[in-house]
């Protein structure tokens, strides 16, 4: 299974990367978590423009999901002709949100190109992975998800504030990507977001043997994340997401 981070910017692209997107592969397979403003062009490096098998969206907050509606297009208006449906798992009412925000009545819906699955906590078969989404703490319905393939676990948090559901989904998982929206100050709010150091508790409770600090506001300093997650007891191998970066797990 290899991991490819494509976007991991939080609430807007930044300069170096587009916002949340994180590309799964397995026997030829291809999935997404999330696809989120501007990772439609970065995807691009990585895979062939048609080549996407699955996508798992997180929940429907604009920089998880905007770029499902220009992958519409592709997937639609292809010079081949319209192309086979790809799978859509997604929370309630994913269908209706993005056809909002496509938003273009006189033209196809995005049910020309995605085949729209409802989103439950438990487990589900995607192609060769075997994918378990629980539920988040944050604002709207989210998921975060734990992908499994041969004998390897990913484990991405979405967006969540503190949540002992996230420490039992990644028990044991090779890699955690857990977003790190916050820095470390005091007056924070609740049930949104994490900070580098709850990130790294959260970690540590699940003895995760890699820590990936994601989902990175442009406005944050980068370094002061990673400074915040080394007080959070977690003693394996942390660092920061970067657009780009591979993670090959057997």
């Amino acid at each position: 299974m290899k991991l490819t981070i494509i976007g991991c910017s939080g609430s807007f692209p930044g300069p170096d990367s587009p916002s949340s997107c994180y590309l799964l592969e397995a026997e030829g397979f291809r999935m997404l978590l999330d696809f989120g403003n501007g990772a439609l062009g970065a995807l691009q490096r990585h895979i062939g423009l048609y080549d996407v098998d699955a996508i798992c969206l997180s929940h429907l907050h604009a920089d998880h999901c905007l770029d499902m509606c220009p992958y519409h297009v592709v997937r639609t208006y292809s010079p081949g002709g319209p192309l086979p449906k790809v799978p859509v798992h997604g929370p309630a009412g994913t269908r209706k949100r993005l056809n909002a925000a496509y938003a273009m009545p006189e033209e196809p819906a995005l049910d020309t190109a995605f085949d729209f699955v409802g989103l439950a906590p438990g487990m589900f078969e995607v192609g060769p992975f075997e994918v378990t989404a629980a539920l988040m703490n944050h604002p709207v319905e989210t998921y975060g998800f734990r992908v499994s393939y041969g004998g390897r676990s990913v484990v991405y948090s979405g967006d969540t504030g503190e949540s002992a559901e996230l420490v039992k989904l990644a028990a044991g998982a090779d890699v955690l990507l857990c977003e790190a929206s916050l820095l470390d100050r005091p007056g924070l709010p609740t049930d949104l977001h994490l900070n580098g150091r709850q990130a790294a508790e959260h970690a540590a409770k699940a003895d995760v043997e890699t820590l990936v600090l994601t989902h990175l506001v442009p406005w944050n300093d980068r370094d002061q994340v990673l400074e915040d997650a080394s007080r959070g007891g977690f003693g394996g191998r942390m660092e920061l997401a970067r657009s780009g970066a591979r993670y090959d797990l057997g």
